[in-house]
């Protein structure tokens, strides 16, 4: 997937379009057409972007990602039936291997109960977690 294979700048060029607000005006509009793997991607990378002692490129790379998951003009249109997000997660998922050094278990808690809050108890977070920890265990 051409998307998975983004280069960071690509990635960075997007991070215009970021802003919580939008964000938040994203998530609340097409969370369950997204489904609950894609929007705990967001919130890992969202809650990831609060946090003070993340260096400056890395906040860059997490806004523009979630700037292209805002963006309502994407390589597939988001109001496409089942496959919209595709592109989306494919970026979301590729700032969330650059970033993953800087994602914790606090951030994966945050992200969880924000999930849980939105979609029940029964939300399968192990597609991200199992990514995550797969990337993480790389770099150490």
């Amino acid at each position: 997937m051409k998307a998975e294979k983004m280069e960071e700048e690509d990635i960075q060029k997007h991070k215009k379009h970021y802003s919580n607000e939008k964000l938040w005006d994203k998530v609340q509009k097409y969370s369950k057409k997204a489904g609950s793997t894609a929007i705990y991607a967001v919130l890992i990378l969202y809650y990831t972007l609060q946090k003070p002692e993340i260096p400056f490129k890395v906040k860059a790379t997490i806004a523009g990602a979630l700037g292209y998951f805002i963006l309502p003009i994407d390589l597939i249109p988001d109001v496409a039936m089942g496959a919209g997000f595709l592109d989306d997660l494919g970026v979301i998922t590729a700032a969330l291997l650059q970033v993953a050094l800087f994602i914790d278990k606090d951030i994966k808690k945050q992200a969880k109960d924000k999930l849980v809050d939105w979609f029940g108890e029964n939300v399968d977070t192990s597609e991200i977690d199992d990514k995550l920890n797969v990337s993480q265990n790389e770099t150490v």
